[in-house]
Parts: structure tokens; C-alpha cells; sequence
């Protein structure tokens, strides 16, 4: 399953929709997800799984870039 993870990079930084960046991760569950982003120093603002025809609309953003969960 591929999820979407909004997050700012600190994680001091307040939410703020201009500066929320975004990162495709391969994983079996947003718990995996999760798990695999803690030791990083970012505010995982959400997390969503992307499936059907918005997986494909987002396959075809020029950021897509997929990361496995290791």
C-alpha cells in the first residue's frame, strides 16, 4: 500500500499549510509508517492512504517519489 505523509520538517515547527511538505511511503500499515518516520526530526502533521484513481492522479505529480518503509 502506498500512503501520503503531510508533515513540516521540525518537529517544533507549527502547522502551517504553505509550509507542509509531503513524502510517498511504501508500507503494509500507517502504524509501519509511523514507526518507520520516528527517529526523524519532523511533525507528521497526517497520513493517508492513497488507492484507485487518486493514487494514480498523484503517480503522475512530477514530486512523486516513492520510499519504502525500512
Amino acid at each position: 500500500m502506498i500512503y501520503k505523509v503531510y508533515y513540516q520538517e521540525s518537529k517544533d515547527e507549527i502547522a502551517v499549510r504553505e509550509n507542509t511538505k509531503t513524502m510517498y511511503i511504501e508500507a503494509n500499515s500507517e502504524r509501519e509508517v509511523r514507526l518507520s518516520l520516528k527517529n526523524r526530526q519532523i511533525n507528521i502533521e497526517f497520513v493517508q492512504l492513497l488507492e484507485g484513481s487518486y493514487l494514480e492522479y498523484e503517480k503522475n505529480h512530477k514530486n512523486f517519489e516513492l520510499s519504502e518503509t525500512r
